[in-house]
């Protein structure tokens, strides 16, 4: 019983001495890359670095304990960060402590949101976010995150802006350019570049952080105009509760949500991955359990919102992960850094803060899945580039609600307008498939046999029935309307009375409606409706076969 409540209770009575190794090593080089991250994030999403740190303590401890994914890597991720900022800058400024209590109220609201969720078993919710509008959201969003960290490459401040603004005041300013910070910015980039490619398990971000902060305190570079990110408090997060605010918490739902989805999306896309190669099953519904509680918990101890990170994972999984003990020991090694590394921290210089990010952010740029998307269905390719540019022009928010929408638009445009076709006889094979596809097939005289692909409701009725009339129109000699229902899943009240009242017209013109392939939930439907005593067997044809030798045409 225990077990179901905390899913950690299982993999610690089971635990297995062997992946120790394994689970030690994870955590030890998923610490050394989150810490930088962390602070990076932080900054990103306009608090100070330190706060980074705090959200890598208990809410990682709290998911490895509730959470279903035993490669999972949570902790503050890029796109919740700039999330966080779009929607707590527009109520108080950046850095101050107001905007920090606002940042810890949508931790928790977040974690309430995906809770919920959890408990009510609501996981689905996710899927009416399609892949179309995740990539084309996430590209976009990742071109921002990227950009909006010229400013600390550049060593000049740019305001915050649209991207082509940022790009624009960048080139027209360029002569401000800190060379030396540049130097360190631009260096950085080409050493995380370059483990990136050759050596991709190794903590690349350390080395920077290290070199970078080395360089600045012996060459004095803080006094040449090199930002560093000065004091980090030391010591570990302390308990306080968010303050509440109606008017506030109104205004932070819409962000809260879309974080919460989002980041959810985020999580379950790469648990979902290494679970497959590692033939285990995760829980959708406790994942966001896990995560609810991790944000819930973590709300309290100065954390802002988490989510599990793909390059993380990726690494922690790489590194030999094999329980939720690897992020616990993550997180140990973070709390030992806050307690006592911190002062280490003091000449690092925010370029390389900022270096780490734009590095980690630019791979999540994916113009191959455009690409691959338009040439499968152009439809769902155009999806992902209207979110990506609503996302660069209007804003975080308004970019993914409006992808939804048109996403949901899509879907509602292929349930009105389904697929059909008109059935033919392939003797040899014994089998009836579309004529179009098939020229060979054969059609009977004074019948037209139609294969409807798609569930019936409201909407598609009235392009089913101008299927049937171009049929009739076209074929004068028409006496037999053969309906293959065998792609019919589910038919609606309306459906059912439209479909009734075609049905007479035809007939009046001497036109006689069989239904073939009929499935069970389909047909306690239309039995509802009377037509097992309207219709009699004219309903009842197990195969379009049976209807054809019923009306004597085979």
């Amino acid at each position: 019983m225990l077990e179901k409540i905390i899913p950690a209770v299982g993999w610690l009575r089971r635990y297995d001495k062997k992946d120790l190794s394994g689970d030690l090593s994870a955590g030890v080089i998923v610490a050394i890359m989150l810490i930088p991250q962390a602070m990076g994030y932080a900054m990103l999403a306009g608090l100070p670095p330190v706060i980074g740190l705090y959200a890598s303590t208990i809410p990682l401890i709290i998911y490895a304990l509730f959470g279903s994914s035993r490669q999972l890597a949570v902790g503050p991720v890029a796109m919740v960060s700039l999330l966080v900022f779009t929607g707590v800058s527009a109520l108080a400024e950046p850095g101050t402590d107001e905007f920090i209590g606002y940042a810890l109220l949508l931790s928790l609201m977040v974690g309430v949101i995906q809770f919920g969720l959890g408990i009510l078993r609501l996981g689905f919710v996710v899927n009416f976010l399609s892949h179309a509008v995740i990539s084309g959201f996430t590209s976009a969003a990742a071109l921002i995150i990227g950009l909006s960290q010229l400013k600390h490459v550049l060593g000049f401040e740019i305001e915050r802006g649209s991207v082509f603004n940022t790009i624009s005041e960048a080139v027209t300013r360029i002569n401000e350019i800190n060379l030396i910070t540049f130097i360190i910015g631009a260096l950085s980039i080409i050493v995380l570049l370059f483990f990136k490619k050759k050596f991709p398990r190794f903590p690349a971000a350390f080395l920077v952080v290290v070199g970078g902060t080395l360089a600045v305190y012996f060459f004095k570079l803080h006094e040449k105009g090199v930002k560093i990110v000065g004091e980090v408090p030391q010591g570990i997060p302390q308990f306080s509760v968010p303050t509440f605010d109606l008017q506030s918490m109104q205004e932070l739902l819409p962000i809260a949500l879309t974080i919460s989805f989002v980041g959810f999306m985020e999580s379950i896309a790469v648990a979902k991955a290494i679970a497959a190669k590692e033939k285990y099953k995760v829980d959708s519904n406790k994942e966001l359990n896990g995560l609810g509680l991790a944000n819930i918990v973590g709300s309290f101890f100065s954390a802002y919102p988490v989510t599990g990170g793909f390059s993380r994972s990726a690494v922690n999984y790489q590194a030999g992960a094999r329980t939720g003990l690897a992020t616990i020991i993550t997180a140990v090694l973070i709390i030992f850094t806050l307690m006592f590394l911190t002062p280490l921290f003091y000449y690092l210089p925010k370029a390389v803060l900022g270096a780490i990010i734009m590095v980690a952010v630019f791979g999540l740029i994916d113009v191959k899945e455009a690409i691959h998307l338009f040439q499968l269905k152009k439809a769902d390719g155009w999806t992902l580039v209207i979110t990506f540019i609503a996302t660069l022009t209007l804003g975080i928010e308004q970019g993914i609600l409006l992808g939804v929408a048109v996403s949901l638009l899509v879907f509602i445009w292929r349930s009105a307008y389904p697929h059909t076709a008109e059935l033919g006889y392939i003797e040899r094979e014994n089998v009836y498939r579309n004529v179009k596809r098939y020229p060979e097939a054969k059609t009977f005289p004074e019948t037209f046999i139609m294969r409807i692909d798609a569930s019936i409701y409201f909407a598609n009725m009235g392009f089913l029935e101008g299927k049937v009339e171009k049929a009739v129109a076209e074929r004068k000699d028409l006496k037999y309307i053969i309906l293959d229902f065998s792609g019919v899943n589910a038919v609606d009240g309306v459906a059912i009375s439209e479909m009734e009242d075609a049905m007479e017209n035809f007939e009046k013109s001497g036109i006689t409606f069989l239904f073939a392939g009929i499935k069970g939930p389909v047909y306690d439907m239309l039995k509802k409706a009377g037509w097992d005593k309207k219709y009699g067997d004219k309903i009842k044809y197990l195969s379009v076969d049976h209807a054809l030798q019923a009306i004597g045409k085979k």
